[in-house]
């Protein structure tokens, strides 16, 4: 939990290149607070963030759409829970 006491929970599709599928999922995976969770051969990946601020969350995607063989990105989800309920 960040020190504002927030949890962001968010979950993208990511499309990559099929000839570089690996290479993206071992870049993504590697990033912090980052989970796959499902995948295509066809180069579709769903992927979980938890981040501690919604600027976490943008920054992420944008490591994301950086890696190469990413062609994109979109986000499907996004929630946030602070400590005050």
């Amino acid at each position: 939990m960040s020190a504002a006491g927030e949890v962001h929970i968010s979950s993208l599709v990511v499309h990559v290149r099929p000839q570089g599928l690996m290479a993206a999922k071992c870049r993504i995976a590697s990033l912090p607070g980052t989970e796959i969770r499902g995948e295509s051969a066809l180069g579709k990946l769903v992927v979980v963030l938890e981040t501690g601020t919604s600027a976490q969350v943008t920054d992420r995607i944008e490591q994301i759409n950086e890696i190469p063989d990413v062609l994109g990105s979109s986000l499907v989800y996004h929630q946030f829970c602070s400590a005050a309920g």
